[in-house]
């Protein structure tokens, strides 16, 4: 199994509630196909760089996982599928960028134990 990072920006007519069912649905459809998820981030709304769609803004989340490489397909399917979604991309994570995630989770959580 490979480690892959995943971002997506949803559209930012959503409320709060179907932006978070969004995400559940992507990371149902991962744990179904044998991923194991390691971490989530929601982002938030955010500027985009450019307009998408005639939108300035959208709801940014990213899911850090482990899968097979078949599994990569069927997520980006539904990525081209799912309107809510305006763009995505997924990366396949070599050791030092795993390492650094790693790092990153940690340090997040310690952050987050302090508060």
């Amino acid at each position: 199994m490979n480690q892959y990072e995943t971002v997506f920006i949803l559209t930012p007519v959503l409320s709060d509630d179907q932006m978070k069912e969004a995400v559940e649905k992507f990371k149902t459809i991962l744990t179904e196909g044998g991923a194991e998820i390691l971490n989530e981030e929601l982002w938030g709304l955010k500027k985009l760089a450019y307009p998408i769609q005639k939108k300035s803004t959208g709801f940014y989340a990213m899911l850090e996982f482990k899968a097979e490489p078949t599994l990569i397909s069927r997520l980006e399917v539904n990525y081209r599928r799912d309107e809510r979604v305006l763009r995505y991309i997924t990366v396949k994570n070599d050791k030092f960028a795993a390492e650094y995630a790693e790092k990153r989770r940690n340090k997040r959580a310690n952050a987050n134990k302090e508060d």
